[in-house]
């Protein structure tokens, strides 16, 4: 059985790196080659991870839907951006259609019809999970135009897509917030809302946010930790940040001595969430860019 390294302080992220090499298969090893090197993985490889897509844009949620998913499209978007894909003509539909999905009020909802297969926290018409989709939703768009717009010159006026989109879903995200910045919803919907406000310059907002997530640093699961880590480090959250800080002590404490670290979804996905510490501390992963104008 394999323990826990005892009284760390750091990440040890070389062992790390060995976990995914010994452990992870052909796409694991292709996500861990990019992060570490920007180096684009081979066609076969970005094509596996395009798998399954509708003519629409979007992903089904089983491989029989006929409707796709925002919460799938969203979970595939993260795939691909870490192969440094998110600028390929069928991501680029995948946003068009994720765009297209946004409601009047600036949320995100599954289809009515996915209601029988949706999960708990992606049902139509929950609060909750209406609330999660918009932030994820809002998330990825907010991530393109990042990426658009740190590949132009210096004020260049060339419009960012999904600017309006994005800005009427964290609109709808901070009109969700209460007044101890805590949100109604799950414990993901926190960073990637407090991700969102930090990049549309609502700092109070993300301030109020990071603060709760905070407080619930010290007993995450080293899944939800280097998740979060994650997701802010994607926005440009500085690694300084005392969030970020706290959440490497977290993952600190928590790294088994093969390297890796446990998820509570089972075995399977150790190597997932190892890469997703990497994602986040990884100090020389090469700069995310899109060319999608």
């Amino acid at each position: 059985m394999t323990g826990h390294v005892p009284s760390m302080t750091v990440v040890d992220l070389d062992a790390a790196i060995g976990f995914v090499v010994k452990k992870g298969d052909p796409v694991d090893r292709a996500r861990l080659s990019y992060l570490r090197t920007g180096v684009s993985p081979a066609e076969e490889i970005l094509a596996a991870a395009e798998a399954g897509q509708a003519d629409g844009g979007g992903w089904f949620a089983t491989q029989r839907g006929k409707i796709p998913s925002v919460d799938v499209t969203c979970f595939r978007l993260a795939q691909l951006d870490d192969l440094g894909a998110l600028g390929r003509p069928g991501v680029k539909r995948a946003f068009d259609w994720l765009a297209g999905r946004q409601a009047a009020d600036g949320s995100w909802q599954e289809a009515k019809e996915l209601a029988a297969d949706a999960p708990e926290w992606a049902q139509p018409g929950d609060p909750e999970a209406t609330l999660y989709l918009t932030a994820n939703a809002t998330f990825w768009l907010t991530v393109m135009g990042l990426d658009v717009r740190s590949s132009l010159p210096y004020g260049d006026p060339t419009p960012i897509p999904y600017a309006d989109a994005a800005l009427r879903g964290a609109e709808f995200i901070k009109g969700s917030l209460n007044a101890d910045g805590t949100w109604p919803s799950y414990l993901v919907t926190g960073w990637l809302g407090a991700a969102v406000m930090y990049r549309q310059d609502m700092f109070y907002e993300a301030a109020r946010m990071q603060a709760v997530l905070g407080e619930r640093l010290p007993a995450m699961a080293p899944a939800d930790a280097a998740a979060m880590a994650a997701t802010l480090r994607r926005v440009g959250v500085s690694a300084d940040d005392w969030t970020m800080i706290a959440a490497k002590r977290r993952l600190a404490e928590t790294q088994r001595t093969d390297g890796g670290w446990e998820s509570e979804d089972g075995e399977v996905f150790d190597v997932h969430l190892t890469l997703n510490v990497i994602r986040a501390l990884y100090e020389t992963a090469p700069p995310h860019r899109s060319t999608l104008l």
